[in-house]
């Protein structure tokens, strides 16, 4: 390990990039930490924790997400789902707009770009939907419980409506959201990873500490008496563990190898011999991509309801898009395998493939180049998919159901479950990846160059 981050550390620019993407995840927690003004944080994570209780709630999840930052009612509380859900909007309307994937074909770089305006806009409208909703929920809490925000805040009314509250904590709460965009935009330009999937992880890693010190308050070692959480329930839990972590790593990097062979070939005036190599389709090619996608856009609807669900038919959906229950997880995991179909659909080109190895004169053995060859690929790539899609859903769900039958407080079993587990792994083996990329382009340009090796 120390020669490893030794080796890392040696190459100048890896270094740059590593440090930039570290301070960039900084300056995140630093806003994690910044209440909105007029708000008392000591007074909102009382009634948080009070409120959530020991059952599976739809708040706790965000707040893993957000790295606590939901619960204290900080800058960033909304975190980075308004721009997933965008990102998710902006993808779909391409698939279905054909319009917009013509244009992304004749001019990527003018597509990719139509595509970031799009998704920063869209993301900015997200937050004020859900900062206004934010405020409003926060200002029922304080009618019931007065000291949530301070009286001076609220004594500024207009027809009866604290207009200077809903304008300070949509303004910082829609800022915040911003600003992890910008920081998640920069960390993919110029650090290193991807910056959204990062800013995500290093929010469920802050809640490690207090996950921890959960699980010992609930074993009550200081007691002769059984507490909340036995070692058998803990057990099992590192059980599930341990298997979410081992299988996030085989579905992640399982591939199936579709063998090829090369026709001889004239270079120049030498006849070059056939040979052989192989195609490596990815088990689950869209990664924990699905998992991310899913989550957020789950939890959009079903905060909206939570929101404003008292006393009428919204508090009926906001019971059943609460995580834990059947609804809930039924349409998580339609979600989790629609996803999976659909970001393989956007990345995996088989006719780009086909093409390639015509011109190559390589070919499949037993089908021929061309269109059989594009439906091979094609027919082979949906089979493992749906393999993959649904070993995906099935860690996702496995610990949320472990632990209801468990009886499990949410706040552990959120973080040794399947979402925020599968995005942990798969986002620091992506990272893991790109560091190794990285280091072998440097290796492979101090070969070209004659000049000394650094690794």
């Amino acid at each position: 390990m120390i020669e490893a981050i030794r080796r890392i550390l040696s190459v100048e620019d890896l270094k740059a990039k590593i440090s930039f993407t570290l301070f960039m995840l900084v300056v995140c927690r630093i806003g994690a930490y910044i209440p909105v003004p007029g708000i008392n944080t000591d007074e909102v994570v009382r009634l948080f924790n009070f409120s959530t209780g020991g059952g599976q709630n739809l708040f706790q999840l965000v707040d893993i997400f957000t790295g606590g930052a939901f619960a204290q009612m900080t800058v960033v509380a909304l975190g980075v789902m308004p721009y997933i859900t965008a990102s998710i909007i902006m993808q779909l309307l391409v698939a279905i707009v054909p319009s917009l994937q013509r244009e992304i074909k004749e001019n990527p770089d003018a597509g990719r770009r139509k595509m970031g305006k799009g998704t920063r806009f869209l993301t900015i409208i997200m937050a004020l939907f859900h900062s206004t909703l934010f405020a409003k929920y926060v200002i029922g809490m304080n009618m019931s419980s007065p000291g949530i925000i301070a009286q001076e805040v609220l004594n500024v009314q207009l027809f009866g409506t604290p207009w200077l509250f809903y304008l300070l904590a949509v303004a910082t709460m829609t800022t915040g959201t911003v600003l992890l965009m910008w920081i998640g935009e920069q960390i993919s330009e110029k650090g290193i990873g991807n910056g959204i999937s990062l800013i995500i992880t290093v929010g469920i890693l802050s809640s490690l500490p207090s996950t921890m010190g959960s699980i010992i308050k609930q074993l009550n070692l200081e007691s002769q008496e059984p507490g909340q959480l036995t070692f058998s329930s803990l057990v099992v839990l590192m059980a599930v563990f341990v298997s979410i972590v081992v299988g996030t790593i085989l579905i992640i990097q399982g591939v199936r190898k579709i063998p090829l062979q090369y026709a001889r070939r004239v270079v120049g005036r030498r006849e070059v011999q056939g040979g052989s190599a192989h195609i490596p389709l990815k088990i689950n090619y869209a990664g924990v991509i699905p998992v991310i996608f899913a989550s957020s856009l789950l939890m959009f609807p079903a905060t909206v309801t939570q929101f404003v669900g008292r006393g009428n038919w919204f508090g009926v959906v906001s019971g059943w898009l609460s995580p834990g229950s059947w609804v809930y997880t039924i349409i998580y995991v339609l979600l989790i395998l629609f996803f999976t179909y659909f970001w393989t659909a956007t990345q995996f080109h088989p006719e780009q493939i086909a093409s390639d190895m015509k011109k190559n004169g390589a070919f499949i053995p037993g089908i021929r180049q061309g269109k059989p060859t594009q439906d091979f690929l094609e027919s082979t790539m949906n089979k493992i998919t749906f393999a993959g899609a649904v070993f995906l859903a099935l860690i996702a769900v496995l610990p949320t159901l472990v632990g209801r039958l468990l009886s499990v407080d949410s706040s552990i079993s959120h973080f040794f479950g399947g979402t925020s587990l599968l995005i942990l792994v798969g986002v620091i083996l992506d990272t893991t990846k790109q560091i190794e990329s990285h280091m072998l382009m440097k290796r492979y340009d101090g070969l070209m160059t004659k000049k000394k090796l650094k690794l």
